[in-house]
């Protein structure tokens, strides 16, 4: 069954842009690119198919799908004409782009003016690694004994995730590689403007991602109490799971006034809203 992140990220694109074009980038073997077409979406997938990623281009292949709906990054480029897609959306992909601002740029380029992104990742200041299902583990340096120690620990009390099998020591070592050499978290604030930098708004939509979660759980009543706790519940969000951005590209002129601009202040751009 798709994940719940995937079918928000596909439901956001129907509601925001119907009839539109979409863009999975970093789309891994495309089982969004897959269900999106199963519900009747003009929608493509991109991805470089990195060597610290749990899917291969091969599991892409297996979909039928790629060379022709997915299509393979090349140096962090995509393939695609400029101003080609309606929507963009990524999931948890972010963390793992060494060069953001090419990444944003290259998403700019094929957005329509008109166009809009969303961004699910977590910054520097979430407080749980997803990955290895270990919380701090990523404010550390490679070379921290206390890092060593702390997976350790932790995995030998029972917690952590992807485990595969491996002994506690080698699991241990293999996660502080991984988090140094495949992960990017990047502070909240320098996220903001790079965004800006590239163009984007950066706009909270966490609230409504809780929304459609309890929803999606059957939880509907538990939403009228999200207009009491907005701030509340986008903090816990941003430090336990991620953050959730609606982005609309800006005119030159708005650009270098955002730049020093507030960001996050809970409302889906203008773009968004008029559907």
């Amino acid at each position: 069954m798709l994940h719940v992140n995937h079918q928000f990220c596909l439901d956001m694109a129907a509601r925001c842009r119907p009839g539109g074009r979409f863009l999975d980038y970093g789309c891994g073997a495309g089982e969004v690119v897959l269900a999106g077409r199963d519900r009747g979406l003009d929608i493509y997938g991109s991805d470089v198919f990195y060597g610290g990623g749990p899917l291969t281009r091969g599991a892409a292949e297996s979909t039928g799908l790629l060379g022709t709906r997915i299509l393979p990054m090349v140096d962090g480029r995509l393939p695609f004409p400029d101003e080609h897609f309606d929507f963009v959306f990524h999931n948890q992909v972010f963390e793992h782009v060494p060069d953001i601002e090419l990444a944003l740029t290259e998403i700019s380029r094929v957005l329509k003016p008109s166009g809009l992104m969303l961004s699910i990742f977590p910054s520097r200041e979430i407080l749980w690694d997803g990955h290895s299902g270990i919380p701090f583990i990523h404010w550390f340096g490679r070379e921290s004994r206390i890092a060593y120690t702390w997976l350790l620990t932790l995995r030998k009390l029972g917690f952590g995730r992807n485990k595969f099998e491996k002994s506690p020591e080698q699991w241990a070592r293999d996660f502080i590689d991984y988090i140094h050499d495949w992960c990017h978290y990047r502070p909240f604030e320098d996220l903001v403007r790079a965004y800006r930098r590239q163009g984007f708004t950066f706009e909270s939509y966490e609230v409504d991602y809780v929304r459609f979660r309890l929803a999606h759980h059957g939880r509907q009543r538990w939403s009228s109490t999200l207009v009491f706790m907005e701030p509340l519940t986008r903090m816990l969000l941003r430090r336990l799971l991620s953050m959730v951005i609606v982005s609309s590209k800006l005119s030159s002129a708005h650009n270098e006034r955002a730049e020093g601009a507030s960001a996050s202040n809970g409302k889906l751009p203008k773009a968004a809203k008029r559907h």
